[in-house]
């Protein structure tokens, strides 16, 4: 079956050693496409570096920038500036990662927010969907975003991690949703609930690598190979085929990215 992992930061330190392997990995286990987003300045001009290189037998990669909550305090206008130029790439297809995260707290969430509405702008000026993290932080996410309104590319809500009507408010506002290693878990039932009211159109799956590897590899640095157990859990979820899983979220990421998937 043919992957796309939507979502997984191979710019993150823990693979530079290893990045070919990795790669191969993913390849071997029929991911064909992996997006890397960026999450402050260097991230993202990381993530474009990877996108643009020749990774000969490996999936396409292809790059987000962008700045992520914990670093909404640098989101000024020079950073602002750096993103628009990194945009421009052919490789760049989506803004992000950004959003809100009120769990960990690390930016004041009115520097939050202010940065999520800078990255509401540049994706509406550059034509580029949106990449969105959300933690604990439902109903602030959802004014701002009725508020702002989305880019007419549209968007998704990434390692999705809400209830069903957090979904709801999502698919209501034109999101794609993007199930991640969560929906392995034994203790997720919840999240099970909510992601079965989810349409096979609107659903993306992703590894947000490094991080929440997936039953039977959880507690171990994830990777996009791992896709594929995301791709049996959510299968699972809706009672159909991972086949089908995959290949319905393949064709989504292809839409919403604008990307070669195959």
């Amino acid at each position: 079956m043919r992957l796309v992992d939507s979502h997984a930061h191979l710019n993150h330190p823990d693979y530079h050693p290893e990045l070919d392997a990795v790669l191969a990995r993913a390849a071997e286990a029929g991911v064909t496409a992996i997006l890397v987003p960026g999450y402050d300045l260097e991230s993202s001009r990381q993530a474009v570096a990877l996108a643009a290189r020749d990774h000969a037998g490996a999936p396409a990669l292809y790059a987000a920038v962008g700045i992520h909550p914990h670093d909404a305090e640098m989101c000024d206008d020079a950073a602002l500036a750096v993103l628009r130029e990194l945009l421009a790439h052919p490789r760049v297809v989506a803004v992000g990662e950004t959003g809100l995260d009120y769990y960990r707290d690390r930016s004041p969430r009115e520097k939050q927010q202010a940065a999520l509405r800078a990255h509401l702008s540049l994706a509406r000026e550059t034509d580029k969907p949106i990449i969105l993290h959300n933690r604990d932080a439902d109903a602030d996410l959802l004014r701002l975003l009725r508020a702002e309104g989305l880019p007419a590319a549209g968007g998704v809500l990434h390692c999705f991690s809400g209830d069903a009507a957090l979904a709801e408010e999502a698919l209501a506002l034109r999101l794609m949703v993007s199930a991640a290693g969560q929906v392995t878990f034994k203790n997720a039932a919840p999240l099970r609930q909510a992601l079965v009211t989810v349409p096979h159109d609107r659903l993306l799956i992703e590894t947000d690598s490094p991080y929440l590897a997936p039953v039977p590899h959880r507690g171990r640095r994830n990777e996009p190979a791992w896709v594929a157990e995301v791709a049996r859990g959510l299968a699972a979820v809706h009672g159909t085929t991972p086949e089908a899983l995959a290949a319905a979220t393949t064709e989504n990421a292809g839409r919403l990215f604008g990307i070669r998937t195959g």
